[in-house]
């Protein structure tokens, strides 16, 4: 016989018309399948040199919706911040978005170095490991804070200042836009997440139910928006090749 208490309403076991945040988790669960479908089939239509930064882009929103799901019953179950989801989610989407910047330099024709990759790699790990084990207190969260701000920072100065923002500023005005609005939603976007720690963990001063809620909203901008910017990238670039191949 099954040891399971059953609750004592049923219907508490499912999505409630008032909790926000369960909301939330269920309709940008539904927004990353959505743009799962979309960028892949997207990728039908760009030229060859943009296939595979679509594709990438569809594994960003593909894990994330799938996280999403346990993310959102955790909620309505437990109604605590889902950590060891978010932070398995954020070690597979956040590299893959960082791949992203090598593939649409290379997309557009020029030649990139495996150490760009490899620098943002290192500044992702140290970024995400060190987020993780302050906030579950096997270091303490300012010295997880410290370290995390370091590997971000190690992050953009790579992305503006390092081999791939040179990079970037000698593409087309297609690429170079979607470049920048990548680099943009790395450092305006992100910024949610350090800040939510901070105020989180450092200092005790924000409840779960806000902090789940921007999340969830800074999750979709900087996952859906930023695969939308390599999108927009691929379709521009790939018209303007199209372009000049009918020229006679």
């Amino acid at each position: 016989m099954s040891s399971t208490k059953p609750v004592d309403n049923p219907a508490d076991a499912f999505l409630q018309p008032t909790d926000g945040v369960a909301i939330s988790f269920w309709i940008i669960s539904i927004a990353m399948v959505a743009a799962t479908v979309f960028f892949l089939l997207e990728a039908g239509t760009v030229k060859g040199e943009w296939k595979t930064t679509l594709h990438v882009g569809g594994l960003v929103t593909l894990v994330a919706g799938v996280h999403y799901f346990y993310m959102r019953e955790y909620w309505i179950q437990v109604h605590k911040t889902p950590i060891v989801y978010r932070y398995v989610d954020w070690s597979i989407t956040v590299p893959l978005q960082m791949i992203e910047f090598n593939l649409i330099l290379k997309a557009a024709g020029k030649e990139t170095s495996a150490g760009m990759f490899w620098r943002l790699l290192v500044g992702t790990v140290v970024m995400l490991a060190s987020g993780y084990l302050g906030e579950i207190s096997v270091i303490p969260p300012q010295m997880g804070f410290a370290c995390g701000m370091a590997g971000w920072a190690f992050i953009l100065n790579e992305i503006f200042n390092g081999e791939a923002g040179g990079t970037a500023a000698e593409c087309s005005e297609a690429v170079a836009t979607s470049f920048n609005t990548m680099r943009m939603i790395v450092t305006v976007g992100w910024s949610i997440y350090p800040l939510g720690y901070f105020f989180g963990y450092c200092l005790g001063d924000v409840d779960e139910t806000p902090l789940n809620l921007v999340y969830n909203i800074a999750d979709f901008v900087n996952k859906i928006g930023f695969v939308l910017a390599c999108w927009s990238c691929a379709k521009a670039d790939s018209a303007t090749m199209k372009s000049a191949a009918l020229l006679p």
